[in-house]
């Protein structure tokens, strides 16, 4: 049986993202992202847990987080775990666990200085489909 790795992921960017183009015009960005999950300890506390995730992203997916997302921003994100080695300068193993995103859909308000789409509509309640006009009764 073929093993399965698959990763799901919402949360919100710790840092803006960096961005690295290679020599071939390839780019590739990379942010952390927080993800929190709450619960209640045995004194009835809420107690948050956040968890670190490194998270890449390549060419086209690469090109919408450069220009939308920063520090701060929702995600959702699909991918698969992959770690990596590389020796230090001083000769030691050292290993980083990424995910390599395949899916991403950016959640919440827009950035200020993004630029709106020229196709939206002067009043967009009257152009826009409601959830109910694709309801199937």
């Amino acid at each position: 049986m073929a093993g399965v790795n698959k990763v799901i992921l919402i949360g919100n960017l710790g840092k803006d993202p960096e961005v690295f183009t290679f020599e071939n015009g390839v780019k590739k960005v990379s942010f952390s992202l927080a993800t929190t999950e709450s619960y209640k300890d045995k004194e009835g506390n809420k107690v948050n847990q956040t968890e670190w995730h490194n998270v890449v992203l390549w060419r086209g997916l690469a090109d919408v987080a450069e220009k939308y997302l920063s520090k701060g921003n929702q995600v959702f994100i699909e991918g698969k775990i992959k770690t990596r080695a590389w020796d230090d300068k001083d000769g030691n193993k050292r290993y980083t666990t990424e995910i390599y995103t395949d899916n991403m859909t950016m959640l919440g308000g827009r950035r200020e200085d993004a630029v709106a789409p020229e196709s939206v509509p002067e009043d967009p309640a009257t152009d826009i489909p409601t959830p109910e006009d694709d309801l199937p009764f």
